[in-house]
């Protein structure tokens, strides 16, 4: 049986539209924003053993694993060209840099996978390309959750993730 080529089209073009909109959840999409530059981050998340502050049913503490930081190299165009570390922070070798506060967040395409974000921008220093972002987000993210048990409060753990952040300024 022969599939009309119509069909194929329609099937691959619903697939591709698939993709993007699996880059950029729903939860964090791009409003009245001009995207300034993507870039790609490669590094880990940095976990601390510490007691969880909910409660737990049987009002035994429990021991989890808590962000601590990340660390990761920014690159773009396969060049090392800023780091991002904790606050979260973003800095570029050009001198400019932002801190941000999470507004939003959409889950990872896997369990292994850190979320998708959303983050504000709350501080801002130099005169390079950083310099007028008003968003970021973190997209296309790959690993980067804690796994294993957490047995001794202050024990750290690393877990290696990729990402992609997008830093825009507001339209207008």
């Amino acid at each position: 049986m022969k599939i009309p080529t119509a069909f194929v089209s329609a099937v691959s073009f619903a697939a591709l539209i698939g993709r993007a909109a699996a880059q950029e959840p729903l939860a964090i999409a791009v409003r009245d924003r001009t995207v300034i530059t993507t870039l790609h981050a490669e590094g880990a998340q940095v976990y601390e053993c510490k007691l969880d502050v909910g409660k737990s049913q049987s009002r035994v503490r429990a021991l989890t694993w808590q962000l601590r930081e990340p660390i990761a190299t920014l690159m773009l165009d396969g060049k090392s060209i800023g780091r991002h570390y904790g606050g979260p922070s973003w800095e570029l070798t050009d001198g400019s840099a932002v801190k941000g506060k999470v507004v939003a967040s959409a889950p990872g395409a896997t369990s292994n996978d850190i979320p998708s974000l959303e983050l504000e921008v709350v501080d801002r220093r130099g005169n390079g390309v950083l310099s007028a972002a008003t968003v970021v987000q973190r997209i296309n993210t790959e690993g980067g959750v804690a796994r294993g048990s957490c047995e001794r409060v202050g024990d750290y753990r690393s877990a290696p993730y990729s990402a992609d952040y997008v830093f825009l300024r507001n339209s207008g």
